[in-house]
């Protein structure tokens, strides 16, 4: 059992780094050992409020991710005995469930009408010298403050993130551009790879490009390698 296991090495790695390693929590470790102190009479069966004080520090521990069978199965392991049909009805009741799988987020769309531009890197990944080849791509990470998506612009050469944006929708690619020129101010002739997306063949950001005298140059339909370091 693994609350044996802790018990056996307390005295050889900290009980809460034990915990972790063994996906337990430290709150019903302290349980099981209070009731090896104080064992309740033979047979005594939990009341509905006292098993869903179980269910929810395990439910909790395990960050949302376990549903009943696990957290039913972490209770069996930590001595807490119980039906597996009563803890499902319990969380059902009480609206406690795993949490569901993230969702794939498309973030280019290359179905539109926009002019694309050729394939001026054709996966030539190794320029000779800075600030010759740009590339950028769009991203959709989770943070603290919600879904955002991520639009960053990399120096080939040496594979720095030289500008970026993060807002809660797509139109932040210019902003991203923005930031590169201003900090590194290229010479004219730069190629600026990217996918043929939407948001970089607008004519928005096309303009954006031929004011800063940089070539455009696009990522052959769905073939995700022609732009791989980034």
């Amino acid at each position: 059992m693994k609350y044996a296991w802790i018990e056996r090495h307390k005295h050889h790695w900290p009980i809460s780094l034990q915990c972790g390693v063994l996906n337990v929590s430290v709150s019903g470790y302290r349980e099981h050992q209070r009731r090896k102190a104080c064992p309740s009479p033979s047979g005594k069966r939990l009341s509905d409020d006292a098993l869903l004080v179980h269910i929810k520090a395990v439910h909790a521990a395990s960050k949302g991710e376990y549903g009943w069978p696990r957290i039913w199965r972490e209770l069996r392991d930590s001595g807490v005995r119980a039906w597996k049909e009563r803890i499902r009805r319990l969380m059902q009741q009480h609206g406690i469930k795993a949490r569901g799988k993230r969702k794939f987020v498309v973030t280019t769309d290359s179905k539109h009408n926009l002019p694309v531009a050729p394939n001026l890197l054709d996966r030539n990944f190794q320029p000779e010298a800075p600030d010759c080849v740009w590339t950028s791509d769009i991203t959709y990470i989770h943070t603290e403050e919600g879904w955002l998506y991520l639009a960053v612009v990399l120096d080939l050469y040496s594979r720095q993130v030289i500008g970026w944006s993060m807002q809660p929708h797509m139109h932040l690619v210019t902003d991203a551009l923005r930031m590169a020129w201003f900090r590194r101010r290229p010479e004219h002739g730069l190629i600026f790879h990217t996918d043929r997306g939407s948001q970089y063949c607008s004519h928005a950001f096309q303009r954006t490009l031929t004011e800063y005298g940089m070539q455009s140059s696009m990522s052959r339909k769905g073939n995700c390698w022609d732009n791989a370091p980034t």
